[in-house]
């Protein structure tokens, strides 16, 4: 077992676990005998999780040598508990695990069979954080559980197109496919809204930008980079989101769930990316600034199609339309399954609907403001309480439906 007492090395445990897990869902796919020593590597990982100091159901780590902070690690811990259960005994049992866990498992996960019961879907588009992968506060360290990758590989297979994890965060350098223990492979990884993705032979692809947004992005991120290097500031790379460089927009955290950074620094700090982006943009002619209370976003602004609207943010219906044209997805010869669980995937639903002969839509949410929005929008809307549900009705819809 490793001690861990600093953020960094809670980093370095969670990735040695992605090459585990990779082996173990090629074993699992291929109907391989697990190697025991998979197995006792995630029993001493989750080990080092609990032994972290706790505090108020928190995890005490030292974020640097002035400041310890408080993380809650339920993701972390409760995907290896359920990973481990997963890779000793037999699924049925690890399916009542999983009612256990969400008393509306056993109901939704048999109407969600007879909501994609004898439908043949072509491609697959979703959202991955909140949708078919647990929501983490630290996007680095969400790593993909086995049993997750398992069951998203075998509805991939299923696919008679494409499968296709469509997320805002950026691609790779701690993005998409790094966190991911699927087969390379099983899916099309698009990153950055739709903006950039990887298929045959992991090669990279990316939506066309102007050259002088391109040049002022990166000038931005340059400055940016620069900017952290600075101790008094690198603190905020490795809290919440961390520093995400993304195909066309940038994130920076400036606080996490926890609360780790004082309010009073947090706001110089969202004042310091203000005045950099202003010094590269001073006529706001190619960034937009949101902020969320915990992260920043850099947005590159796109030219809007309506004339009232001269620019706008690239949203992923956006992606889907540049990934069906790209890679090609050839959505019209068929059934198209979009899978979110926010307001930014809703965009998906009608750009999917106009191009695909039938658009089937599952939305992971108990917000009945977001169901009003996807149905208002979706002609065959469905919604399920967790993404475990998710993942358990595209494992049974695999079952039904062999792959080419």
């Amino acid at each position: 077992m490793q001690r861990i007492e600093t953020l960094q090395e809670f980093y370095d445990v969670m990735h040695k676990t992605i090459p585990i897990r990779k082996d173990a869902v090629q074993m699992i796919l291929n109907e391989e005998t697990l190697q025991p020593e998979l197995v006792d590597h995630l029993k001493d990982t989750l080990e080092s999780l609990t032994s972290i100091e706790e505090q108020n159901d928190q995890r005490l780590l030292q974020l640097d040598s002035e400041k310890t902070i408080s993380l809650d690690l339920d993701y972390e811990i409760n995907e290896l508990e359920k990973d481990l259960f997963y890779l000793q005994h037999p699924e049925e049992e690890f399916y009542d695990l999983l009612s256990k866990l969400h008393a509306a498992f056993p109901q939704q996960l048999a109407s969600g069979i007879q909501f994609l019961k004898d439908v043949p879907i072509h491609n697959m588009i979703s959202d991955r954080d909140g949708t078919v992968n647990n929501y983490c506060g630290r996007y680095a360290s969400s790593v993909q559980s086995i049993y997750n990758a398992v069951f998203l590989s075998r509805f991939a297979k299923a696919c008679k197109n494409h499968a296709v994890i469509l997320t805002s965060a950026p691609l790779d350098k701690i993005g998409l496919v790094d966190i991911s223990v699927s087969p390379e492979d099983a899916f099309i990884c698009a990153g950055s809204k739709g903006r950039e993705y990887f298929h045959a032979n992991q090669q990279r692809r990316q939506f066309p930008i102007e050259e002088i947004k391109q040049k002022k992005i990166s000038l931005f991120n340059q400055e940016l980079s620069s900017m952290l290097d600075n101790e008094k500031y690198k603190k905020f790379t490795l809290i919440g989101s961390g520093l995400q460089f993304k195909f066309g927009q940038t994130t920076i955290a400036r606080q996490d769930i926890s609360g780790s950074i004082p309010d009073e620094e947090s706001t110089a700090f969202l004042a310091q990316i203000e005045a950099l982006v202003a010094d590269i943009d001073p006529k706001k002619e190619y960034f937009r600034i949101e902020d969320t209370g915990k992260d920043i976003e850099i947005i590159l602004t796109v030219t809007s199609d309506h004339p009232e609207a001269r620019l706008k943010d690239f949203d992923k219906g956006n992606g889907v339309q540049f990934l069906n044209d790209d890679v090609p997805l050839k959505l019209q010869e068929g059934n198209t399954l979009i899978c979110g669980d926010t307001s930014s995937d809703i965009p998906m639903i009608p750009v999917s609907q106009h191009l695909s002969k039938d658009t089937y839509t599952i939305f992971v949410s108990e917000d009945d403001q977001l169901k009003d929005k996807v149905s208002s929008v979706s002609t065959k809307p469905f919604f399920v309480d967790t993404p475990d549900i998710l993942i358990a009705i595209l494992n049974e819809y695999a079952k039904t439906f062999a792959g080419p």
